[in-house]
């Protein structure tokens, strides 16, 4: 590739790592803005339960990417990317380098990998029916039409397995037959960000969440587009949706949201192990580390 390509820096890791910290700090250190990959930082009114950059330190550093949507329209992937992929290249124009950062590793490689994939757009009564049908046949059911996605989608990845028979059944066609890479004339390096302590910072994010306001977040929320809002249903938005619901104390809420964002996190990593085999900063200095390792990449 042309050493006159653009550069691309790429921080990714699990959730609660740090990335937010430490991209604000990379981001001072070399003058640049960031790029926020999160696929629900994307949405409006969502700061709390998404552990959205607060507003001074999107003052102190430009994010892009963030509140982009209203939580009752769904974004797919294609939609992202598309939007990404034009914020990304208006930001070439002013510098020579570019700073992605955060957690959706889909939402990633869509950008950085350059896939494309099927403009389906939701299929709200088949959803339902999908739904309705419960995980275990869902999955059956994608083994007999695509095969090969369920050795790409992880088994209890409910949405993705859904989106991939909605593929289907609209087009004919198995998702994994529609996947086309371009990937983009940039030269990317990829950090890694992965705390030997991941469990602990989770717990303690997870009760902060709880204490600084997720649940007036989610009641804010109902109130202005309904208790059915999809979004809700992700980790942390549920769990205080049940505590409005008296189905959960507080205590328990932070529990079971700990234990389920863990076991996400689990599946972060093994999909930037499998998908993206980042260069993993060393913990011990972070900041240093990194700025070590992008000075040489960028020389």
């Amino acid at each position: 590739m042309s050493s006159h390509s653009p550069n691309v820096i790429v921080l990714v890791g699990p959730t609660a790592s740090g990335k937010t910290e430490l991209a604000i700090d990379i981001a001072e250190h070399f003058k640049t803005c960031i790029h926020n990959i999160d696929s629900r930082q994307i949405y409006k009114y969502m700061d709390i339960g998404t552990a959205k950059p607060s507003k001074d330190q999107q003052k102190k550093i430009k994010h892009f990417l963030i509140d982009i949507e209203e939580p009752i329209n769904h974004m797919n992937v294609k939609k992202f990317q598309r939007i990404a992929q034009r914020s990304i290249k208006k930001e070439l124009k002013k510098n020579k380098l570019v700073f992605l950062a955060g957690g959706s590793g889909l939402y990633m490689n869509s950008i950085t990998q350059g896939f494309f994939l099927p403009d389906i757009p939701p299929q709200n009564n088949l959803r339902k029916q999908l739904e309705d049908l419960g995980q275990q046949e869902c999955w059956d059911l994608l083994k007999n039409c695509d095969p090969i996605s369920t050795k790409k989608i992880n088994f209890a990845d409910h949405i993705r397995t859904i989106r991939a028979l909605e593929v289907f059944y609209v087009t004919g066609k198995p998702l994994s037959t529609q996947k086309i890479q371009k990937p983009p004339k940039w030269r990317i390096l990829e950090l890694g960000l992965n705390r030997d302590n991941l469990k602990e910072r989770i717990l303690q994010r997870t009760k902060n969440m709880f204490c600084t306001g997720i649940i007036d977040e989610t009641k804010h929320l109902i109130s202005k587009y309904g208790s059915d809002l999809p979004i809700l249903k992700t980790i942390g938005y549920r769990e205080a949706k049940d505590v409005l619901n008296s189905k959960l104390t507080i205590d328990e809420a932070i529990k079971v949201t700990t234990t389920k964002t863990i076991q996400f996190a689990k599946r972060q990593k093994t999909w930037f192990r499998n998908k993206n085999n980042p260069i993993w900063l060393d913990n011990k200095n972070l900041l240093k580390d990194a700025i070590i390792k992008i000075e040489s990449f960028i020389g």
